[in-house]
C-alpha cells in the first residue's frame, strides 16, 4: 500500500491570527505578513485543487515520473508545483538531493527564482537559487534550484549518473527545446526505478502534449489543472495587421491610459529590438499624458534583462500602473496578478480580463500553430551530438527522442564534428573533441578560440566568444543622427568580429559605465555578461593549461592572427557575393542572403562595395534571409585552413570551383617551391 503523501507546510502553517510562532520550516524563521497574503492568492488558483493527488502520485508513481497538464495561467510552472516539490523532498530529509526545475530560457530561470523566493519567504541565493549562463546563484543550503536545461543537459552529459537531485520538474515541455527533449531522452534511458535514491521526475506541459508524453514515459500519473473559473476575456480585433506593430502597441497603451482603466498592461511584441523602440517611446509619450496620479511606470522584459527583471515584480511608487513590454518569454517567466491587460502583435496570451490584438481574427486561425515545433527537428544538431558523444553514447540515433530527428539531420551534424575534427577514425571524441565538449560553446567557436592558441591571439579571441556568446552588438537601428555617429566610431574595418573587440575594450574602458551604453544603443546587461564569460573562459583554459597571450588588438599582426582563428572555427560558415551587389551563396547549402541591417559594412560612409568572401556568425532564414556578424576573409586562407576533404566535399558551385583551382595553384606552387629547394640543396652538396 502506498505510503502517506508529506505533509505540506501551508497545511499546518496557521494564519497571523491564530499563531505569531509560526515558523518556516526551510529556514527555521517566523513566517511574514507577506507570506500570508501570498498564500491566500496560491489558494485562490486552480491548481490548488490538485494538490493531494499530486503529492499521492509524486509518492506512488510506478515509473517514478508525474505528468502535470494544465493551461497557461492556472500557477503550475510559476507558484505551486515547484514549492510543492520542495516540500516534498523536505519530508525526506533532502537526502535525495535539491529539486531541481528546468526551464527553457534562462530569464525564465532567473525571474521565477525571484518570484518563488518571495513567495515562500526565503533568501534568494540562499533555500532557493538559479543557474542560468554566468550566473550560479546557488550555496552550500540551497534546496531548490531553478536551472536552464540546456545547463542541466551539460551537467548531466558531465557525470555517469543523473546529477545531484531527488525532484527533477521539467517545466514547460511544450516548448519542445533540444535540452528539454534530451533530457528526457537520456532520463527514460536510465530507467529511474533502477538508480539509486528514488529520483522523482515531474514533466510540466500544455494538455496538447500529454498524449505524446504517456506514450514516452509508459503512461504515467498525471494530473490536470482544472481551468480558471469565471468568464474569459473577449478580444477585440483590430481589422488589419499594422505595418509598424510598434506604433500600433505604443498607441494602444496609451489610448488605455488615457481611460483610465485600472490594472497594468501586458505588450507583446516580437523581438527586442521592438521592445526596446517601443519602451523609448512610451516613455516619452506617457510624461506628455495628463493623467491624475503617478505617471505608468514602463518595464521591459527579455533575455538582455539579467536581474533588472526583478524591476516587474516590485512595487511602484504611489501604486503606478506597471506596463510590461516583452514577448514569447512572458510566457514562462513570470506571472503576475496585477494584469488586467494585454496588447498582442500575434502571439499566444494567458487569461487576462482585456485584450487588444493588433491583427484581424483571421490572421490568427491561419497562422497560430497549435505547439511549437520540436527544436531537434529544426535546429543544428552538433553540439547535442557533441555532448552525447562525451556522454560515450556512440549512436545517438540510438537515444530515445519525443520526435527522433531526421538521419540526415543527425549525419550532418556527425560530419561537422569531423570537420572540425572533432571525431577520431572511430567516430568517438577525439582528444581535441574532448576538449571542445568543455567549452560553453558553439562546435565551431571552441575550436576557433582553440585556434587562437596557435595563432597567438588568445586575448582577442576570448573576447569574441564571449562577445558572439551573449552581446552580439548593436540590437536596433540608430535612434538619432548623435547616436548614429558614436556607433560609427566604434565600427571596426576588418568586419563586425573585429567591431565587436572594440566595442569590448571601449565598454571596459569606459567603467562599465550603463550610460555610455545607453548613448549608442548597447545592452549594457549584456556586456556585462559577456564580461563574465570572458572570465569563465579565461579561467577554464587555464585549467586546461592551454596558454594565453598578451593583448595585441590593432597590429597588422594580429588582424590576420583574429582571421585565421575565425576560419579555423567558421570554415563551415563562409559565403560568397556571386555578383557584387551583396547577394551572398553560402558554400554548404544552397541559401542566397544578404548582409543584416546591422553589419558594418552596410552602415560605411560612403556605401563600400561588399565584400566578395565572408566569414559570418550565423544565418537566419527570414523574408529577408541575412548573415549576422561578418567579416571579410581571402579566399587563399580559406584553402590554407579548412580541411581538404571538405572543399571537395561542398555542394556543386562557381565558388567550390574557384577554391578548388585555387588549392590546386597553391598545392602546385608549393610542390615547386619545394623542388627548387631540393635541387639547391643537392647543388651545395656537390660544390662541397
Amino acid at each position: 500500500m502506498a505510503s502517506q503523501p508529506p505533509r505540506l507546510a501551508e497545511e499546518s502553517s496557521p494564519s497571523p491570527g491564530e499563531s505569531g510562532l509560526a515558523v518556516n520550516p526551510f529556514d527555521g524563521l517566523p513566517f511574514s505578513s507577506r507570506y500570508y497574503e501570498l498564500l491566500e492568492q496560491r489558494r485562490a488558483l486552480p491548481i490548488w485543487a490538485a494538490r493531494f493527488i499530486f503529492l499521492e502520485h509524486l509518492e506512488s508513481s510506478p515509473t517514478g515520473v508525474v505528468l502535470v497538464s494544465g493551461e497557461p495561467g492556472s500557477g503550475k510552472s510559476t507558484q505551486v508545483i515547484p514549492q510543492w516539490c520542495a516540500e516534498f523532498a523536505l519530508a525526506r530529509g533532502f537526502q535525495k538531493g535539491q529539486v531541481t526545475v528546468t526551464q527553457p530560457y534562462p530569464l525564465a530561470a532567473l525571474s521565477l527564482a525571484v518570484q518563488v523566493a518571495d513567495e515562500m519567504d526565503l533568501s534568494l541565493g540562499h533555500e532557493v537559487g538559479y543557474s542560468i549562463p554566468q550566473e550560479n546563484c546557488t550555496g552550500p543550503d540551497t534546496l531548490l534550484r531553478f536551472c536552464w536545461d540546456r545547463l542541466l543537459l551539460q551537467e548531466v552529459a558531465s557525470t555517469r549518473g543523473i546529477g545531484a537531485w531527488g525532484v527533477l520538474v521539467l517545466d514547460e515541455a511544450q516548448e519542445r527545446s533540444v535540452a528539454s527533449d534530451s533530457l528526457q531522452g537520456l532520463l527514460r534511458d536510465a530507467k529511474l526505478r533502477n538508480l539509486p535514491g528514488d529520483p522523482k521526475v515531474v514533466v510540466v506541459t500544455d494538455p496538447a502534449l500529454v498524449p505524446k508524453l504517456q506514450a514516452f514515459w509508459g503512461n504515467p500519473p498525471i494530473v490536470h489543472v482544472p481551468k480558471e473559473p469565471g468568464e474569459s476575456p473577449t478580444p477585440v480585433f483590430r481589422d488589419t495587421v499594422p505595418t509598424d506593430p510598434v506604433e500600433a502597441a505604443c498607441q494602444a497603451v496609451l489610448e488605455l491610459c488615457q481611460k483610465q482603466v485600472p490594472g497594468d498592461v501586458l505588450v507583446y511584441l516580437s523581438s527586442e529590438e521592438e521592445i526596446s523602440l517601443c519602451c523609448e517611446s512610451l516613455s516619452r509619450e506617457v510624461g506628455t499624458l495628463a493623467l491624475p496620479g503617478p505617471q505608468p511606470q514602463v518595464l521591459p522584459l527579455h533575455a538582455g534583462c539579467g536581474q533588472a527583471v526583478q524591476a516587474v515584480y516590485e512595487d511602484t511608487d504611489m501604486g503606478a500602473r506597471k506596463v510590461v513590454v516583452t514577448h514569447w518569454l512572458a510566457d514562462f517567466s513570470f506571472s503576475l496578478p496585477s494584469i488586467h491587460h494585454v496588447i498582442d502583435s500575434g502571439l499566444e496570451l494567458r487569461s487576462v480580463r482585456s485584450c487588444i490584438c493588433l491583427y484581424p481574427k483571421s490572421f490568427l486561425e491561419l497562422e497560430a500553430p497549435p505547439l511549437p515545433q520540436p527544436r531537434v527537428c529544426e535546429e543544428n544538431l552538433s553540439p547535442l551530438v557533441l555532448l552525447l558523444k562525451r556522454r560515450q553514447i556512440a549512436e545517438p540515433g540510438e537515444c530515445h527522442f519525443l520526435d527522433r530527428p531526421a538521419p540526415e539531420a543527425l549525419m550532418q551534424a556527425l560530419e561537422d564534428l569531423d570537420y572540425l575534427a572533432a571525431l577520431n577514425d572511430d567516430g568517438d571524441l577525439s582528444d581535441l573533441g574532448v576538449i571542445l565538449s568543455e567549452f560553453p560553446l558553439s562546435p565551431e567557436l571552441a575550436k576557433a578560440l582553440l585556434a587562437s592558441c596557435e595563432f597567438d591571439c588568445v586575448d582577442e579571441m576570448l573576447t569574441l566568444a564571449a562577445m558572439l556568446t551573449v552581446a552580439p552588438g548593436f540590437t536596433r537601428p540608430p535612434l538619432c543622427a548623435e547616436e548614429a555617429a558614436l556607433r560609427r566610431a566604434l565600427e571596426h574595418a576588418d568586419g563586425d568580429h573585429s567591431s565587436l573587440i572594440q566595442i569590448y575594450e571601449a565598454f571596459i574602458q569606459s567603467g562599465t559605465n550603463e550610460a555610455w551604453c545607453q548613448a549608442r544603443g548597447l545592452n549594457w546587461a549584456a556586456l556585462c555578461q559577456a564580461c563574465k564569460l570572458r572570465g569563465e573562459l579565461r579561467e577554464l583554459m587555464q585549467q586546461i593549461e592551454l596558454p594565453l597571450t598578451q593583448p595585441a588588438f590593432g597590429s597588422e599582426q594580429n588582424r590576420r592572427d583574429i582571421q585565421k582563428a575565425l576560419v579555423s572555427g567558421y570554415f563551415l560558415k563562409v559565403a560568397r557575393d556571386t555578383d557584387g551587389t551583396g547577394n551572398y551563396l553560402l558554400l554548404t547549402h544552397k541559401h542566397v542572403a544578404q548582409l543584416s541591417s546591422n553589419c558594418c559594412y552596410r552602415n560605411r560612409r560612403p556605401p563600400a562595395r561588399p565584400p566578395q568572401w565572408v566569414v559570418y556568425h550565423s544565418f537566419s532564414i527570414s523574408k529577408d534571409n541575412c548573415l549576422s556578424i561578418v567579416s571579410e576573409i581571402q579566399p587563399q586562407m580559406l584553402v590554407e585552413l579548412a580541411p581538404p576533404y571538405f572543399l571537395s566535399n561542398l555542394p556543386p558551385s562557381e565558388s567550390r570551383d574557384l577554391l578548388n583551382q585555387l588549392r590546386k595553384g597553391m598545392a602546385d606552387s608549393s610542390a615547386e617551391s619545394e623542388s627548387s629547394s631540393t635541387q639547391e640543396f643537392k647543388d651545395a652538396c656537390v660544390l662541397q
